[in-house]
């Protein structure tokens, strides 16, 4: 039986003789059903028509993008950590030729994710990885649409993944949405992956927040306040989120405070 994957969120579903007749990811308000309607496909039908790109986007980095893209075009990130690599965030394409390239970086001894919009094809990457460990936050444990043993809920606020990794709850899109800090990175001076908690807009002086980005549902007040409060312990400079174009090179923390100060003042006026 195949596992299907959502074309429009890239979620893949546990396995079944036909397509789910519904997606759950997008049902939700955070999400959207695509005015086609639902529609499904499989790893290996995109495996025929698309492939992945490696990136180094700076030392002990590398970014992983699919091309054509598939369903939300986010980007993957390995982390090369001194305690086994870590990879944030999952693409919905795996295949030979990015687990071939991915093994001669050091392979994936972890693999951690921000919130359900990305969980993707992760339990296929776990297992070319032979058996990676997946982190997600416990509150988030309603929204795993393929269930496997390599699943690790965490629960807390903060887990150390290995030297210079920490996984930090900041709720807000998701109540179990996380970011990731490297302490390494950014040449030592602090790196924050973000994904959609605090997502880098056009102006890259700042970030955003929502509770829906595509439905344009803003968060609360407290919701910001506890996201600000979730990072403010850590030393970051550069800030990255989902997608490949989506950083914040320098003077990141500065520019979450101002965003979140910024956002507050919007919606309380």
């Amino acid at each position: 039986m195949p596992n299907y994957l959502c074309v429009t969120c890239g979620v893949q579903y546990a396995a079944t003789d036909a397509p789910p007749v519904h997606c759950l990811i997008c049902e939700d308000e955070r999400q959207y059903v695509n005015v086609q309607g639902q529609t499904w496909t499989t790893l290996e039908d995109l495996r025929a028509d698309h492939h992945n790109i490696l990136r180094e986007i700076e030392p002990g980095l590398t970014g992983i993008s699919t091309e054509p893209k598939v369903a939300i075009g986010q980007r993957a990130l390995l982390v090369q950590a001194p305690g086994g690599n870590v990879l944030w965030d999952c693409t919905p394409l795996v295949e030979p030729a990015t687990v071939e390239a991915v093994q001669a970086l050091g392979g994936i001894a972890a693999i951690a994710i921000s919130h359900p919009h990305f969980y993707s094809t992760m339990v296929e990457w776990s297992r070319a990885f032979g058996g990676a460990p997946i982190y997600l936050h416990a509150s988030n444990r309603a929204w795993v649409m393929r269930p496997d043993p390599a699943i690790n809920f965490w629960e807390g606020e903060a887990v150390t993944l290995g030297q210079g990794l920490t996984l930090i709850r900041c709720g807000g899109h998701f109540e179990g949405s996380a970011v990731l800090h490297w302490a390494e990175g950014a040449g030592g001076r602090g790196a924050l992956f973000t994904a959609d908690t605090l997502f880098v807009v056009s102006d890259r002086r700042y970030v955003s927040f929502m509770y829906s980005y595509p439905n344009l549902i803003p968060l609360s007040a407290p919701a910001i306040q506890s996201i600000r409060k979730a990072v403010e312990p850590f030393r970051y400079d550069r800030l990255y989120g989902g997608w490949a174009d989506s950083v914040i090179e320098s003077g990141a923390e500065a520019a979450v405070a101002r965003s979140a100060t910024r956002y507050l003042r919007a919606i309380r006026a």
